[in-house]
């Protein structure tokens, strides 16, 4: 459906604007009619209708998993949709490379952690470490980029720490796990650290990842940048490059 106000859409399941949806959730009953019963209902209230339980199954005694099929009424306007565009040019290792070399004329150096209690490492890992991901090298295979991979459970306090005794251009903060928004508050920790740490216009730049961040929530979480899911090492350095380098000029070479 388009107009004036831009392309309206719903959901496609098994006809054009159907509206069909598939969702999935864990309902604290056991397995029975009523939890199935409790299920449908929870669909109603979320606009599913008609809508069907299309599995369960228990998790134990006192818990259920559902996935529930059905049509809702919802449309989304394009229009509305907010996305963080990239806004830079992706580059090649050779072409990060040279930029470095070229613009602060020295190796650019990055730390990169998983904070509090998070001990997921897989993300950090792949942006860092040489093996990369995505058919791409990590940032330990680029011969200008000083890549400091900490590992896992690390405090704000030692990540600052290694940030200053470093030198620090940039940090990469990974976060995975998520309950009761973890990933949030340890965010909000770390930003709110380096800037006190930090005299205005000498902190590094930070930079978070992880498959539950809103990459538009950068200037709520006080960091510079957030990349989500499918994120590769190309990705983060031709950011670093463009932020460090090509939009800073050569103010790195005071740090």
């Amino acid at each position: 459906m388009t107009g004036d106000a831009g392309t309206v859409i719903r959901p496609y399941g098994d006809t054009s604007d159907d509206g069909m949806v598939q969702v999935s959730f864990t309902l604290p009953l056991a397995h029975d009619k009523r939890a199935e019963g409790a299920a449908l209902l929870l669909a109603k209230k979320m606009g599913m209708e008609p809508a069907m339980v299309v599995h369960a199954k228990a998790i134990g005694p006192e818990f259920t998993f559902f996935i529930v099929y059905g049509s809702v009424q919802h449309v989304v306007n394009t229009d509305e949709v907010v996305v963080v565009e990239r806004g830079y040019p992706l580059l090649s290792s050779k072409e990060v490379n040279a930029a470095i070399k070229k613009g602060l004329r020295r190796p650019m150096v990055v730390v990169g952690a998983c904070i509090g209690t998070d001990a997921h490492t897989v993300g950090i890992d792949a942006i860092l470490n040489i093996k990369g991901f995505a058919g791409e090298k990590g940032l330990e295979y680029y011969s200008e980029i000083v890549a400091v991979n900490l590992g896992a459970q690390v405090s704000v306090p030692d990540l600052v720490a290694h940030a200053i005794g470093t030198g620090a251009d940039a940090v990469l903060v990974s976060q995975v796990v998520s309950q009761r928004d973890a990933h949030l508050h340890n965010a909000r920790e770390m930003s709110a650290a380096f800037r006190e740490a930090f005299p205005d216009h000498t902190r590094p730049l930070l930079v978070l990842g992880g498959p539950r961040f809103d990459e538009t929530m950068s200037a709520q979480l006080g960091v510079d940048r957030i990349f989500g899911r499918g994120t590769t090492p190309g990705d983060v350095a031709s950011y670093l490059v463009h932020a460090l380098v090509t939009a800073a000029g050569t103010s790195g070479e005071s740090r």
